[in-house]
Formats: structure tokens, sequence, C-alpha cells
């Protein structure tokens, strides 16, 4: 095979359908958008327009709001922390905190602080240091001889 013969496979591309361009093209006059109106014009976008009825977002109720000040943490499982330990990217001796879990891979940004969850099984004897962890989380890293602390978060 040589560069020169490379071609797509037989029927992968579609022509652009041309527009406009005269009645027997299939496609002309109207250019396929119906007939006169609003929405056969250039530059129509009516999202959510109900054609004068009340739209459904302003029929039904606001409810709740958005915490501006809640805590965004990266959630890991035990799973993940043993993965990690398995291939060698975490050592188990020293001290897992969430710079650890960083430069192993395992998150990809700290955020607020890590909430470990119990996800999965442990086997490594791990010492975590953590923002957060689930009460069965810490029961499991315990039973495997590990041990957890709990950190004052980074939003606080």
């Amino acid at each position: 095979m040589k560069l020169n013969e490379i071609k797509d496979n037989e029927g992968s591309t579609h022509s652009r359908k041309r527009l406009g361009r005269g009645i027997g093209s299939g496609s002309g006059k109207t250019g396929g958008r119906g007939v006169k109106g609003q929405k056969s014009r250039s530059g129509v976008a009516i999202n959510g327009f109900e054609g004068g009825q009340m739209p459904i977002y302003r029929r039904l109720p606001k409810r709740g709001f958005t915490n501006i000040f809640a805590a965004d943490y990266v959630v890991v499982s035990l799973e993940r922390i043993q993965a990690a330990v398995d291939a060698g990217k975490l050592d188990a001796k020293n001290t897992i905190d969430a710079a650890a879990l960083k430069a192993a891979g395992v998150i990809r940004r700290v955020k607020d602080g890590v909430r470990v969850l119990s996800d999965g099984e442990l086997k490594a004897k791990v010492a975590l240091e953590v923002a957060g962890a689930s009460k069965s989380a810490v029961e499991k890293i315990e039973k495997a001889g590990g041990s957890v602390k709990l950190l004052a978060s980074v939003a606080e």
C-alpha cells in the first residue's frame, strides 16, 4: 500500500446538500425550510417558545438552590487505592495524602480535599491522611491494619 493509494471506504463520506440551487435540484426555492414564517428566515432561535402559551420553564415552580460554599471533595474508592499500590504507583509504607494520590495519577486535582469511599476491597496496610472517609471505608482500612487521619478540609 502506498500513500497515493489510500482512500476512504465507499459511502463513508456524503457530499454536502447545496440548498437553493433551482427547483430541479430537489432542494431549491425554500431550501428545505418549508414556507414563509419566522422559522424560514435566518437568525431565528426560539428555544423554549411555545407559541405564546406560558412556557413550561415558567409554569413549573422554582425549587432548591446551589450552596456556593459547599466543599467539593474528590472521591476515591478503596479499590482505586489498592490498584495503585499493586501497580507500584503508591508506596504503602509511607503516609498516603492528596499530593501522593495526585502524583500516582489516582486523582487529577485535589479540589477541597479527598474523600475515601468503601467500594472494593483493601488488602494493603496503608496510613491515609484525607479530608474525609465513610464509616465503612474506615472500618475496612483498620481491618486491613491501616489507619485513617482526617484533616481539616482546605475549604475551611
